[in-house]
């Protein structure tokens, strides 16, 4: 008799918990119902807190509120609506010459209004940021004060007893001079400590809770991580994004609706900022659904998460962060800090015996304890994601608020801890872990729900890579799922990932295949010797000794990659050399700041190419599959960027660099004795100076020097004879101009040509001055030179002046670095523009610079340069060059003799390539 069809329909499980109703289809619905509802963890009490912190009540998480129990939210389609469906969007111009418009989310508008809530007319100006007087320092006495506390704690991170020594040694000074002591402005660090601690700005008290195991104990009795608490202390999310939104820092540099650009002459869409991306506009379509939003401006909440250690030697000092940004903030400032992205909390990282580290249930506790801290510590966030909340921003306007889980920030590892997937397979799709680049669905909450309540565990594991007993943090809250926000992460997945821990390792390997250890030891240390002897170049990183050291940093990555090419030159097979230019050219291409169409097409190209070349590590067995998490990650960027815009806004590379103030400073600062609770004293310390120094900057009070403050206010109260001589006095310590002169003055050696043409080996070096004097004197004549009579040419016989260093500083929007991309760099080599209306290097000449000099004709200054352009030399003006170009050398085969430094190769080689990788806006120039 055939045996009957299974029917999922039938409810056959109950659930075991006193005073629960619930039956379950299957284990796997049971098991997801326990973890979520009957949670394996309870809370304890309270610590005894620090009397800095003022802490919330303590977590309880049970069957009746529970922060982990889901609303079933978040399943709707994310897909974006047709045009054809939509109602027409009004363009609006954007950005100088109207170059760019800008198509903005018609519901979600961003409208100011007042702090009840209600609209404001079009053009109703903001409350001032502040009711305080401009001279209204609270709680420091003045402007010296506050700078001196700033100094001490921020700047110099000065210890205690050197406060203490330096307010001594004040004191003293105050005393022979025979002034009044009671002028020093603290008495002692406690003193200092205490003023900082008073400013109400910034005071987002850190809280605590505690968890501990609550479940199943073993026959045998507990094991020793069952019974230990565990510590999580965090700051109210809330409270920081609030913050962060009325920062006047970056008032005008924050996006309150979201929008599609598009070139005005093309109407090619770009991405660059988060806003700008489709998963912002589809989350407001989401939202716009409740009438009750619109005009809101839709703030999604950023996280990210990662763990550092701050001694090495012992590695028993590590801590696990929790960040929080906001998407409204454009990359730019997220990317510099400046505010922009604050520490939200310290996670427990629950450690065992090696005995049961690796236990499946100790494993699962260590995974659900960081979904359920994440979904406590967001909770205040909730109200505000379905129903608008009044909000001050930092441009003096108020606006309703709605808030969303935006994209989490990860490395590799944490990405399958908030996926809650088996190791090996990718957290944004269904491919295989054995075939991962097969083209496969991607994830998503609902289809994930589905396996799970359908789907035994086993099945789910082997064919799905879930683990069906771990509940995300993201189910619990509206419009979130997990698989959705995990972000693109550069640093990680491409640099450090794809390119240094896998192509550099295989050329190793194939090395060692290829020629064995002792012919491959040899080839590696030229390799490094190539690598040791590039050319310096502005803010290229130097390896003295190749790249073999231990300790990589992703910055150690970034600067390989730009000299790594050329050194492989003779030793690898061209499609090796193929695999890396791909993954370059995908990696700066992924990088740019402003991604447009075009740019997504040449990403595919070069993704393609990539996956085309790297057979040949297969072919020769260096590797037996390409199925890697992180190298498959490079699928998903094209998707990625149309979703969350321009990656290097959300790389792991902004997280990392924030350990530094976060976490190792103030370690190092702490008597590292319990370190962690001073460690929390420092970063609140940190943020309320910040804090105050915003505001002191929104309202004019620190436009200049502390020292011209004190002189004015001086200058206000004392006679007229006693100001003059303050300000001679002034004067009298800083004589700058004379300086800057002396300065200029010695960097020009006068030389006639015989003399420079002897020093630079050029003997036809007169006949090339009278050749460019003739084309800067006739510009409108079309002949080639070398068709003009040498007679023609004027003669020169005055002096000129020779100027050894130079220097360029220029505008590069492409490659930001200080203020708006400006960027200034030593030039030995450098792109000369040779037809200003052709695009990119059709349109320049490459040359190497043998000197700078200037020449007077007729009253004229005339700059110019002797440039090597193999195989000629020429005089070119200074005003045809467009900025540095770095070379590197071809070298061959042969092997680099260990005396050739990097100072020496410009002279020896003779053949160069350019080095397009040398930054984005070189890349850009070359491509």
């Amino acid at each position: 008799m055939p045996r009957s069809r299974r029917d999922f329909s039938i409810l056959r499980i109950p659930c075991t918990k006193p005073g629960c109703n619930r039956w379950f289809k299957n284990k796997s619905g049971y098991t997801q119902h326990t973890n979520a509802v009957h949670p394996l963890l309870g809370a304890m009490p309270l610590h005894t807190e620090p009397s800095q912190f003022n802490r919330s009540p303590s977590p309880f998480f049970n069957g009746d509120d529970n922060p982990l129990q889901s609303d079933g939210a978040g399943e709707e389609n994310h897909s974006e609506i047709p045009r054809s469906a939509q109602s027409p969007i009004p363009a609006e111009f954007f950005g100088a010459g109207d170059r760019l418009y800008r198509n903005y989310h018609p519901s979600l508008t961003g409208r100011p209004c007042d702090p009840e809530g209600n609209f404001l007319l079009p053009g109703a100006l903001p409350l001032p940021l502040s009711e305080k007087s401009a001279d209204d320092w609270t709680p420091y006495c003045d402007r010296l004060e506050f700078e001196l506390a700033d100094y001490i704690f921020t700047r110099n991170q000065t210890p205690a007893a050197q406060i203490n020594h330096l307010l001594d040694l004040w004191a003293a000074s105050l005393i022979q001079a025979g002034a009044d002591t009671s002028q020093v402005l603290f008495t002692d660090h406690r003193d200092v400590y205490r003023t900082i601690d008073n400013t109400p700005l910034g005071d987002v008290k850190w809280q605590s809770f505690s968890v501990k195991y609550t479940g199943d104990i073993p026959d045998e009795g507990p094991l020793p991580w069952m019974t230990e608490s565990y510590d999580v202390w965090f700051r109210d999310p809330h409270q920081v994004v609030q913050n962060m939104l009325a920062n006047p820092d970056y008032a005008s540099e924050v996006d309150m609706r979201p929008y599609r650009e598009f070139a005005t002459e093309t109407d090619e869409r770009q991405w660059q900022d988060f806003m700008s991306g489709d998963w912002a506009w589809n989350q407001a379509d989401q939202i716009a659904k409740d009438p009750a939003t619109h005009g809101s401006t839709f703030v999604p909440v950023i996280l990210g998460s990662d763990k550092t250690t701050v001694s090495v030697a012992t590695r028993q000092n590590d801590y696990y962060l929790l960040y929080t940004s906001i998407g409204n903030i454009q990359n730019n400032v997220r990317r510099a800090h400046r505010g922009a992205l604050a520490v939200v909390g310290f996670l427990a990282m629950p450690k065992t015996t090696k005995q049961h580290a690796k236990t499946v249930i100790f494993r699962r506790f260590h995974h659900q304890l960081f979904h359920s801290s994440l979904s406590f510590i967001l909770r205040n966030l909730k109200p505000g994601m379905t129903k608008p909340e009044v909000v001050h921003f930092g441009d003096g306007h108020y606006r309703r608020v709605i808030y969303g889980l935006g994209p989490y920030i990860a490395d590799y590892e944490e990405q399958v801890l908030l996926a809650c997937i088996v190791r090996s397979w990718c957290a944004k799709c269904t491919s295989n872990s054995k075939s991962l680049d097969d083209d496969n669905l991607l994830r998503k909450r609902v289809h994930t729900d589905t396996l799970i309540e359908e789907c035994d565990h086993g099945k789910l594991w082997d064919e799905y890579g879930i683990i069906a007993q771990l509940v995300p943090f993201t189910n619990d809250y509206p419009r979130a799922d997990i698989h959705e926000l995990i972000a693109p992460d550069l640093l990680h997945q491409i640099i450090k990932g794809a390119f240094k821990d896998h192509l550099v390792a295989w050329v190793e390997k194939y090395l060692m295949v290829t020629h064995g250890q002792a012919q491959a030891n040899i080839i590696l240390d030229d390799i490094d010797r190539r690598i040791a002897a590039a050319p310096a170049f502005s803010g290229l990183r130097r390896f003295p000794q190749g790249r073999n050291f231990k300790q990589w940093t992703g910055d150690d990555s970034k600067a390989l990659m730009k000299v790594y090419l050329p050194a492989l030159e003779g030793y690898v097979p061209t499609d090796i050399i193929r695999t890396f230019c791909a993954l370059l050219e995908f990696c700066y291409l992924v990088r740019r700041n402003v991604i447009t169409e075009t740019s997504l097409n040449e990403i595919d190209d070069a993704v393609a190419h990539f996956h085309q070349y790297r057979e040949i590590f297969k072919v020769t067995e260096i590797v037996s599959t390409f199925s890697l998490p992180r190298q498959h990650s490079i699928k998903h960027y094209n998707t990625l960027i149309c979703l969350f815009g321009a990656p290097n806004g959300l790389c792991s590379s902004i997280t990392e660099s924030k350990h530094i103030k976060a976490v190792k400073e103030p370690w190092r600062r702490s008597s590292r004795y319990k370190a962690l609770g001073q460690m929390l004293v420092t970063n609140q310390r940190l943020d309320k100076l910040t804090a105050s120094c915003q505001d002191f900057y929104a309202r004019g009070m620190l436009n200049s020097t502390c020292l011209t403050s004190v002189l004015a206010t001086l200058n206000a109260r004392a006679p007229e004879s006693m100001m003059i001589q303050a300000n001679m006095s002034h004067l009298s310590r800083h004589p700058l101009e004379k300086t800057r002169t002396k300065t200029l003055t010695s960097l020009m050696t006068p030389h006639h040509i015989p003399e420079l043409s002897t020093e630079l080996c050029i003997p036809d070096l007169a006949d090339l001055v009278r050749c460019f004097l003739f084309e800067q004197s006739n510009p409108e004549d079309d002949r080639d030179p070398t068709e003009v009579p040498l007679l023609e040419f004027p003669h020169y016989r005055g002096r000129i002046s020779v100027f050894n260093p130079a220097s360029l500083t220029f505008h590069a929007p492409s490659d930001l670095s200080g203020i708006g991309g400006m960027k200034r760099e030593h030039i030995r080599a450098l792109f000369v523009i040779t037809d200003s209306n052709a695009r990119r290097m059709l349109g320049m000449d490459v040359a190497r610079v043998m000197a700078f000099f200037s020449l007077q004709q007729h009253g004229r200054l005339i700059p110019s340069f002797s440039a090597q352009n193999t195989p000629h030399f020429a005089i070119i003006h200074i005003d045809t060059i467009f900025r540095a170009a770095h070379l590197l050398p071809v070298f061959g085969t042969v092997p680099l003799s260990p005396s050739i430094k990097f100072h020496h190769v410009l002279n020896i080689f003779k053949l160069f390539y350019v080095n397009k990788f040398a930054d984005h806006h070189a890349f850009e120039i070359a491509s």
